[in-house]
């Protein structure tokens, strides 16, 4: 992208974005964008209804944009050679050893087959790990209500968290049945929950503690974690919802206001634009790193990945019928490793192609 060409397409974004606020749509937004070496990061808008402007660094709640943050976790633990791929997972997490899974998916808990096989971490990084959201009313479904009597809060929004510390927390998941066999079935997306476990036991450090040495520290994330940095002002103090055509404030509980008993690999972080553009072009560069810009998001970040698992990361692991499954959480895309696959049209049609996920909160 040459010099010309970002200042031209910011200017649009802005103008499209102030469109939004000035309809009554969003109070504020911060965007970014980063091509050959130029980079942009701009906010329009307030930061809460009738409040002082959005900054360019404010600190957004980006709930499931964590979880391609939790694949590459994952995957820096395979290059290292300290888990693989296709692996069960009952060396790190014994309590998911000998599963068994629901005869049927509506049925009782208690009426179940054996799996046919173990649980792998290639399963839990493709959400086919046997495990997630069903998209009904929970007196639906046995398996839901158990779940939610268990407080794993793995198949819903992210707050009210999880009061179980990770240890006890994948001790109850391993008292539910599966609710399908293990690698057949899409399923959002208990997986990345799983993940961060296992990666603080690969890893045998805790999570935060983990994703701020391999991850934020080497890409300069400065303003990325589980909790909000002491400067909070710069956190948008409202999330809001459209209720009858109107913006309402939704009261997270303060769920990111203080270090959580459960690190959720899933849906726990906080992060800022320009934080996140330095993850993105990690993964663009092939897992090499690169400054997406200065300041926060500067760090050279050089070799946190291999080529081969960006590159596996990125590329659409499920078959036909799983992508067909996935309702409308997945559309019409794939998945790879914690994030989704856009399809490519067939020639001659041209049309986006690339890989993403956005957040409960309106990130993406």
């Amino acid at each position: 992208m040459t010099k010309g060409f970002t200042n031209n397409g910011a200017d649009r974004v802005a103008e499209v974005l102030a469109g939004h606020v000035d309809a009554g749509r969003l109070p504020g937004a911060v965007f970014g964008a980063s091509r050959g070496g130029e980079t942009q990061v701009r906010s329009v808008g307030a930061a809460a209804v009738g409040g002082p402007a959005m900054p360019p660094d404010a600190v957004f709640r980006i709930t499931s944009m964590t979880r391609p943050i939790t694949a590459v976790a994952t995957l820096m633990l395979v290059d290292r050679g300290l888990i693989s791929l296709d692996e069960p997972v009952d060396r790190l997490l014994p309590e998911l050893a000998d599963r068994q899974v629901l005869r049927r998916l509506d049925g009782p808990i208690d009426d179940t087959v054996a799996a046919d096989r173990p649980v792998t971490v290639r399963d839990l990084l493709t959400f086919r790990g046997g495990f997630g959201m069903i998209l009904a009313d929970l007196d639906d479904y046995p398996i839901l209500q158990a779940e939610d009597a268990l407080g794993l809060r793995s198949v819903g929004p992210p707050f009210p968290a999880t009061a179980h510390h990770p240890d006890e927390w994948i001790r109850r998941m391993g008292a539910l049945p599966l609710m399908d066999q293990p690698g057949t079935q899409w399923r959002y997306a208990t997986g990345s929950m799983i993940l961060g476990v296992l990666v603080a036991r690969a890893a045998g450090q805790p999570l935060a503690s983990f994703y701020r040495d391999a991850i934020f520290d080497p890409l300069g994330m400065d303003h990325t974690g589980f909790t909000v940095p002491s400067d909070g002002g710069r956190v948008p103090p409202d999330c809001y919802q459209h209720v009858d055509g109107v913006l309402q404030p939704v009261d997270d509980g303060g769920t990111w206001t203080r270090p959580p008993v459960f690190p959720d690999g899933g849906a726990g972080l906080v992060s800022t634009v320009a934080d996140y553009l330095a993850f993105a072009r990690m993964l663009l560069d092939g897992g090499g790193g690169g400054a997406a810009g200065s300041g926060s998001g500067s760090g050279s970040g050089a070799g946190l990945l291999s080529p081969e698992l960006v590159s596996l990361m990125t590329t659409d692991q499920l078959s036909a019928d799983q992508r067909a499954s996935g309702g409308l959480i997945l559309g019409d895309r794939g998945w790879g490793f914690g994030l989704s696959i856009l399809p490519t049209p067939p020639p001659p049609a041209r049309g986006p192609k690339g890989y993403g996920w956005g957040g409960g909160f309106g990130t993406v």
